[in-house]
This record gives C-alpha cells, structure tokens and sequence, in this order.
C-alpha cells in the first residue's frame, strides 16, 4: 500500500491478492481512484457489466479496467477478471476510499446527560445531545447536531450523520449508516376517529434497526403503536422513504428512493422494492419479492418474482383517450359479455 496525501492508493497487485480475481497486467502498477471508462486517467480503475459500453474500453484511458469473464479478451489493457465487475469495483472503491472518521471524545459544544454511556472511542460532534441512560457504542460516531433519545441504544461502529434524530427507547445496531435527516422513532399516524374528530393513540412501541443497515438522508421510520418497527440486518433504505408504524422490513431487503410503506406491513428477507413504490398496511410480502418502481401493492404477495402496475408515460392526447375509455370500461364490458352471449346462441343454432 502507498499514499498519495491523505488518499490512500494501491498495486494492482496487492488488489487481487486481496479480493482475488485473475490479473492480467503487470502486478506493480499503482492505481489511486475509481473512474468511469469515458473519463478514467491513468492511475485509475474502470470498470464494465453491460455489453452496450464495450466500445468504450476501446477509447478508454483508464490504467486497468474490471471485467467478466465474457470480456476477458475485449481489450489489452491491464485488467482483471471477475465473476461480478460490479461488487469488485465497489470492494475496490471501498479499499481506497476509507471513511473519514472524527476523533474520538465528546465536542464541548455537545450535551451528554447523567446516566448517559457513550463510550471512550466515541465520538460525540458539536451540538449532539446524548439524552440519559443513551448508550452509545465502541466507535460510534454522533454527528454534529444530531440527538439520542433516552434509553436510545447505538451499536459499535454506527455512524449517525449531522442531524440525525433517534427518539427514546430505540435500538440501532452495530455497523449501519444513518444519513442526515434520518427520523427513527417519531410517532406512527395513530388515529382514532370520534364522532367527526381526531383522537391520537399513544404510540407506545420504539424501533430496532439490525447491523448493517443504511438509511439514506431525510427517510424516516415510525415507532410502533404497541409493539416494535424492525428494520432486520442488512436492510438497505433509499432517501426520503416512509416507514410506518409496526412494520417488519427483512434482511437484506433494498429499498429505492420515495417508497412508502403503511402501517404493520410485513417485509420479507431479500426483496426489492423499486422508487415511489407503495405498499398498503397489513399485508406481507414473501422473501424474495421485487416491486417494480411506481408500483402500488394493495394484497399480499405470496410467491416471489417481478411485481409492478404502473402505467407509462404518454403524450397527453394519447393519455386523455385512454383515460376516457378506461372511465367507460364496465360498459364496455357488460358490451362484451353480451356479444359473447349473442355467439354462443348463433353457434348452437348452427350446429342444430
């Protein structure tokens, strides 16, 4: 391993000694950053999965490139073979783009309360408040202005970005990432309707988020209404997605942008749900279920594969003849069934 600065860099060599892959390619050469094929330098790693780009490994100035076995002979840069180009890049990316950590110790701006334990290799930023009997873990990091609520535990190894709030009696395991603006623990939309008005129901649960979960900026996940919200290990949630009150997300579901899911939704392990998708309260969904984007999910899901129900986009006269057909639709089918009707009487008729 060599420096450049502050950025780490690394041989070719000592790569796929680390994360395997075959080399071919002098082993010494050393690369700094990963790049896109049409604007890699030299001292940069490039990468290939879809057969469409090919024709850019021929312009490419990237130092070596990550391909399938497919593309082994596509070009005669240095590169290196793998089954999955995709998750080797990211391994690669990951390698020499270390997260930038803040020391430990607690800012002196920051509030931690009596009865509070934030750990010795904490870090506590400016402004965070750490409300009592909190618990925050071995390298842990609060960041600037973001807020533990009471009896809150945070994992080792967690990050909460700046502005990150998690309210009292939550649970967020070891390893997961919390962007900014993240909300775990607010009320769930708990209402009780008497007589033309709106009373709240006490929303008494917390939420207990796994390891290695990552939830992007500005999304938030409702405390249950008795028992707990769970987002299980590994669970991967976009920005500003809904998470609502006593929902169950399995582990190592991923979850595109502007999702939402309504209350005591049940999630199963490894599925994807695809952006602005919505998911209706009091279903479940079976391991391994994929909703397309823009979807809406209004019944359980049983058996798994691709699901989706959007309607695409249209020029808008186009859109406007559909709508007023689709607005005549149950005459047009009483239509049908009468013609239908009317054919199977001529057909006997024939056939006497």
């Amino acid at each position: 391993m060599v420096q450049k600065g502050s950025d780490a860099a690394c041989r070719l060599g000592d790569i796929v000694d680390r994360f395997g892959g075959e080399l071919l390619g002098p082993r010494d050469l050393v690369i700094r950053q990963v790049a896109p094929l049409d604007s890699a330098r030299a001292d940069e790693i490039s990468f290939l999965t879809a057969s469409k780009y090919r024709k850019l490994l021929s312009i490419t100035q990237a130092g070596a490139v990550i391909l399938g076995p497919d593309d082994r002979e596509s070009t005669d840069r240095p590169r290196i073979v793998s089954t999955n180009p995709y998750v080797y890049l990211a391994r690669v990316s990951g390698l020499l783009n270390p997260p930038r950590l803040p020391r430990p110790g607690v800012h002196a701006s920051a509030v931690v309360a009596d009865g509070a334990r934030v750990a010795a290799s904490a870090s506590v930023g400016p402004c965070a408040v750490v409300e009592a009997d909190a618990v925050i873990g071995e390298g842990a990091v609060i960041g600037p202005g973001s807020v533990v609520g009471a009896r809150s535990q945070i994992g080792d190894a967690t990050v909460l970005n700046a502005n990150v709030v998690v309210y009292h009696d939550c649970r967020v395991g070891s390893r997961c990432i919390l962007h900014s603006g993240v909300v775990i623990g607010g009320d769930g939309f708990g209402m009780a309707e008497d007589d033309g008005r709106w009373l709240k129901v006490p929303q008494i649960g917390g939420v207990v988020v796994g390891d290695d979960v990552e939830i992007g900026a500005n999304t938030t996940v409702d405390r249950g209404a008795l028992g707990d919200t769970v987002i299980e290990d590994g669970v991967k949630l976009d920005n500003q997605i809904q998470v609502g009150h006593n929902v169950v997300i399995g582990a190592h579901t991923a979850v595109a942008a502007c999702a939402g899911f309504a209350g005591s939704t049940r999630i199963g392990r490894r599925c994807k749900i695809g952006g602005a998708a919505m998911i209706h309260g009091h279903i479940e969904l079976c391991d391994g279920a994929v909703v397309a984007a823009g979807t809406m999910v209004r019944k359980s899901i049983a058996e798994p594969g691709l699901y989706d129900g959007f309607f695409p986009a249209l020029p808008h006269k186009d859109w406007m003849k559909n709508l007023a057909n689709f607005n005549r639709l149950h005459e047009l089918a009483d239509t049908v069934r009468d013609l239908a009707t009317r054919l199977e009487a001529l057909e006997k008729d024939n056939k006497t």
